[in-house]
């Protein structure tokens, strides 16, 4: 699971960088991002 760690921090922290605009924008990089995590835990099964 540690694998997983460093890269979901990293991807987080990038689409925090990216200056969302609207909460909605927001709400999409979230929803992105957490869609991004589950895939990779998936894959990591």
């Amino acid at each position: 699971m540690s694998k997983l760690v460093a890269p979901a921090f990293a991807l987080i922290a990038v689409l925090g960088l990216a200056a969302c605009q609207t909460v909605e924008g927001f709400g999409r990089d979230v929803s992105t991002a957490g869609s991004t995590i589950a895939y990779e835990a998936n894959d990591a099964r």
